[in-house]
């Protein structure tokens, strides 16, 4: 004997697994946890370790939502967090983004624009930790995760890459000292590096290396603003006096030119690699059928 499904639950079911509600309901969730971060890293704000340990407890609540959402609702296995690479591609993005972010200062350096005073004690490095985690896991699962697979479905990788790299530079705007300038600096830079990172590797680590390491380098390590909050002291005690088209102003380097050459650069090179292997997705009306 056999029993009937429900033409209503099916329907129901198709509507879950659509894009648009991938990013409706996975991508409200994830807002919801970012803002839970937000309260942590203020919460602790003179409690570093435990800030971090907050944040890391929340991410892998984050990757567990995101995982639970592709095999429960879209039933599919979320082959983008797949561990196969996963230590050597976030490797390489740890080191490619403190790489271009470093270059960035030293270019700095060389012009007499970001001087050194001096040195902090090793453990003005820790606070950072919570940030650049934050922004790294959760920032790269709604923006590549979410909203970039979701256009792409439909609309293919080049509308995907425009689009979400629009979005994430747009969401810039509500940061403290935000402007749009620096918002289309980051739409460009970033939203076209990270976007690389995933179509060159169809997975987010690489692209979370990046994002993870840069935020941290800029934080930690040189005690620059990032991306319009307000400073806080890193490894390094500078000076920094310079034009804002060198220096990003009040936004930080991203806002910067030298940020916008480098980074845009090094994502129009994965651009060309992923293009060469085929990784690239065509909109569904120009797919075989």
């Amino acid at each position: 004997m056999t029993i009937a499904s429900n033409p209503q639950s099916g329907i129901a079911r198709r509507i879950l697994r659509s894009p648009p509600a991938r990013v409706l309901v996975l991508g409200f969730i994830l807002l919801i946890m970012m803002g839970l971060n937000t309260d942590v890293m203020t919460s602790y704000a003179g409690e570093p370790v435990k800030s971090v340990q907050h944040i890391m407890a929340l991410a892998i609540a984050g990757f567990a939502v995101y995982l639970g959402f592709a095999n429960f609702v879209e039933q599919r296995a979320a082959s983008e967090l797949a561990l196969a690479g996963m230590g050597r591609e976030l490797g390489i993005g740890l080191l490619i983004g403190t790489g271009l972010y470093a270059t960035c200062e030293l270019v700095l350096m060389a012009l007499g624009i970001y001087r050194i005073d001096g040195l902090n004690p090793l453990s003005f490095m820790v606070p950072a930790i919570a940030m650049a985690l934050s922004s790294g896991v959760f920032e790269e699962l709604l923006f590549r995760g979410v909203l970039f697979r979701s256009i792409e479905t439909w609309f293919g990788s080049w509308a995907a890459l425009a689009l979400s790299s629009l979005v994430f530079g747009l969401t810039h705007l509500m940061n403290p000292q935000g402007t749009l300038e620096g918002a289309l600096f980051i739409a460009v830079e970033a939203g076209i590096l990270l976007a690389a990172a995933f179509m060159l590797t169809r997975r987010l680590w690489l692209s979370m290396g990046f994002h993870v390491a840069w935020n941290y380098t800029q934080s930690a390590i040189f005690s620059s603003i990032v991306s319009g909050n307000e400073a806080a002291q890193g490894l390094i005690r500078s000076t920094i006096k310079g034009p804002d088209l060198l220096t990003g102003g009040s936004l930080g380097v991203e806002s910067s030119v030298l940020a916008l050459l480098l980074c845009t650069t090094t994502g129009i090179v994965m651009l060309v690699m992923a293009t060469r292997r085929g990784k690239i997705v065509a909109p569904i009306w120009k797919r075989p059928a």
